[in-house]
């Protein structure tokens, strides 16, 4: 197991990030480590690393315009009127603050299914009354990591059907037939963990006041909101009508382009100003972007090097007799594979296919398999260098650099979340017997 490309590459990504490398080149030199590892030719697996990236195409130019379309807000100053509606409902409590960020990360998921963009929207402006508040930006990375990813766990809406649904489908392909709807009702001791994990942030390991410099983005204070206007209400129909087509049509670069149009068609921003724009939404959500269409070519490579079945296979021996230890040896492999790729969406099929049938080996419940590999798929993305759940709040946070997107982002909720996984999943296991 210690050759496992899989289990090498991951490990080289975790260093890589923890020692300041880039991402973007911890990924592409953690694919070149595990095809090496797998005795692949480099020629074929720069072959298999630029073929992957196709596989986040749609995600990554959902991005750069939802970015544009940020960019759009703040230009219109609607963002800025938001935020300053906010600033003067919180006044002086930090908590409140924490409750409407962690409520409006929730909706993003369920109810307004926006994903991420409204990150780049939000929080910048607010940055400065977290400042005066003293608030540990690593309280908001981990509240923004507990909307993005506990609501899809848990809750059968927006994100969150189609995780349920893949977890169903996964399960019913390999011989125990699952609806989605019954997903919720098991998962939702995984998303009760996981409020707990995000009191203890709260309350404990972050509760200290943290000192920030004032800087150019920060310093200056609104004391009165301005009041809405014109270009304010074209642009929030704008976002309306990005909500509603990507609804109607399932295409998300579909309703930002057209959410744009109107924004521009309307002049509530001039024309002049579109290339500005969209250099500003490349700017925002540009490098997020990226990560995502490398981290596909990363995901490919460590698929078609072997590395997975061959971890699973060289722990079957050792588990097949337990149930407690098959439990952990699926959430290890599951946090393993989830922190390479970044994406638990994309680590259900892997997972099923191959610990189903263990699990009905073992005798394990239908409700104990379906907790098992939705906490094993959800294990790592918060946490993962790479994962949109810990990029998305660095963007946010560190708009005047002094938010580390490993040592402020992934570590925290890695430590928080991921903990607080492992337990439920393994007390579900008991429980439903």
């Amino acid at each position: 197991m210690e050759f496992n490309p899989v289990l090498i590459s991951v490990i080289s990504l975790c260093i890589l990030c923890l020692l300041k490398i880039n991402v973007l080149f911890a990924l592409m030199i953690s694919a070149i480590i595990a095809g090496l590892a797998a005795n692949m030719p480099i020629s074929r697996i720069m072959e298999l690393f630029i073929s992957g990236m196709g596989s986040n195409s749609e995600t990554a130019l959902s991005y750069i315009l939802l970015g544009t379309l940020a960019a759009a807000m703040t230009h219109t100053g609607l963002a800025g009127v938001i935020s300053c509606k906010i600033a003067q409902i919180i006044k002086d409590n930090k908590y409140l603050l924490i409750l409407i960020i962690v409520l409006i990360s929730i909706m993003s998921q369920n109810l307004i299914p926006v994903h991420i963009a409204f990150i780049p929207i939000l929080i910048p402006p607010l940055i400065k009354v977290m400042n005066k508040l003293k608030l540990d930006r690593r309280i908001i990375a981990c509240s923004l990591a507990f909307g993005l990813k506990a609501p899809y766990i848990a809750i059968p809406a927006g994100f969150g059907l189609i995780f349920q649904g893949l977890i169903a489908d996964n399960i019913t392909q390999n011989g125990i037939y699952v609806s989605k709807l019954d997903i919720w009702h098991y998962n939702l001791i995984l998303g009760f963990a996981m409020f707990l994990a995000l009191l203890v942030a709260i309350f404990i390991s972050y509760r200290k006041p943290r000192e920030y410099k004032q800087s150019a983005c920060n310093t200056e204070a609104q004391k009165t909101c301005p009041k809405l206007t014109k270009q304010h209400y074209i642009t929030l129909f704008g976002a309306i009508i990005t909500l509603i087509i990507q609804i109607i049509s399932g295409s998300l670069p579909l309703g930002a382009l057209i959410g744009l149009g109107i924004i521009f068609g309307f002049r509530a921003v001039s024309h002049k100003k579109m290339d500005l724009l969209i250099n500003e939404g490349v700017g925002l959500m540009g490098y997020i972007a990226f990560v995502m269409l490398v981290c596909a070519g990363f995901a490919l490579v460590l698929k078609q090097s072997g590395g997975i079945e061959s971890l699973i296979s060289s722990i079957i021996p050792y588990i097949e007799h337990s149930k407690l230890l098959a439990a952990l040896a699926m959430l290890l492999i599951g946090l393993i594979i989830t922190i390479g790729i970044g994406s638990s969406f994309g680590t259900i099929p892997i997972l099923a296919v191959l610990f189903v049938p263990l699990c009905q080996k073992l005798g394990f419940s239908t409700p104990s398999i379906i907790v098992l590999l939705s906490a094993a798929a959800a294990l790592g993305d918060a946490g993962s260098p790479a994962s949109d759940t810990t990029l998305a709040p660095s963007a946010g946070l560190n708009v005047d650099n002094q938010h580390n997107h490993i040592k402020d982002t992934c570590i925290p909720t890695f430590i928080h979340f991921n903990t607080a996984l492992i337990i439920a999943a393994i007390v579900a296991v008991y429980i439903f017997k």
